[in-house]
């Protein structure tokens, strides 16, 4: 009986990386007064121009528990357990929609196999979480070597980004309309960062550079304490600052950063010209 590792859409997987490790992408949708997108089929241009255009930003939902338990049976009737990884439960119900999935299941097949895992965060921090219970699927361990896998990485991982406007925030009601203004006069940036699931603000710095330097400066006290193994470069349409972002932990610690971009569910609270860097580290 082989292992399919299931996860959400917010983890920003590659097409070819999903193809490579055949994982099942449950998507979140975002939602317009007027219409309504899953997050794997909206163009990314047309979603923050409508908000341009608008003014107003969209809500996310998560998939509901029907969604899941349809995604679930699908894999347990070809023969599979499943090892379910999704975004953190304090940003988002996908979690709490699996939970309620898996116990509907049981109740008519108790034999099915479903772990599931909360990440405690999400964007390619989770990502790496779940390619590292894919690898170890297909290495052929047990469902609880994977869920082991997974939970050894999820120590391992940490994201940092910085908004490069603060009026998203301020929409999303995340902060005050007189704190966007005065950080948005002062050049004002906040350093944010994923800490026990809840998105919080590590610091904060005048402009965008020296926001990105203090998330660098976290890098290298990584890479002396935990050893720094990996990086990905996260991003909302901002291919080419993320390329010079790249390019800067290329030359710091000889490392190749591959560029992420961040999709709508995620975009909407922090918006375009986000940058952000996710972590990996050898050790917890």
């Amino acid at each position: 009986m082989s292992i399919k590792i299931v996860t959400d859409s917010t983890a920003y997987i590659t097409a070819d990386l999903q193809k490579e490790y055949d994982l099942t992408i449950v998507p979140l949708s975002v939602i317009f007064p007027d219409e309504s997108f899953k997050e794997t089929e909206v163009d990314y241009d047309y979603f923050y121009g409508k908000i341009d255009r608008e003014g107003i930003i969209p809500t996310s939902s998560q998939p509901s528990q029907g969604e899941m338990e349809e995604v679930f049976n699908r894999l347990i009737d070809e023969g599979h357990e499943i090892m379910a990884i999704f975004i953190s439960g304090d940003l988002s119900g996908t979690c709490q929609s699996a939970y309620g999935a898996r116990q509907a299941i049981l109740q008519t097949n108790p034999t099915a196999r479903i772990e599931i895992l909360d990440s405690r965060t999400t964007c390619m921090a989770m990502g790496f979480i779940v390619l590292a219970a894919a690898q170890a699927a297909r290495e052929g361990k047990s469902l609880e070597e994977v869920a082991a896998a997974a939970r050894i990485m999820q120590g391992r991982i940490d994201i940092y980004f910085v908004p490069a406007t603060l009026e998203y925030l301020k929409k999303g009601g995340r902060i005050g309309g007189a704190a966007a203004l005065l950080g948005s006069l002062l050049q004002i940036k906040p350093i944010l960062y994923l800490s026990h699931g809840k998105v919080d603000v590590l610091e904060k710095a005048r402009g965008t550079k020296a926001a990105l330097e203090t998330i660098l400066e976290v890098g290298d006290r990584e890479y002396q304490s935990r050893g720094l193994s990996q990086a990905v470069v996260v991003n909302v349409v901002a291919e080419a600052k993320a390329a010079e972002l790249a390019a800067e932990i290329r030359s710091r610690y000889g490392l190749e950063a591959p560029i992420s971009p961040i999709g709508p569910v995620i975009g909407l609270h922090v918006g375009p010209g986000t940058l952000g860097i996710v972590y990996m580290t050898q050790r917890d």
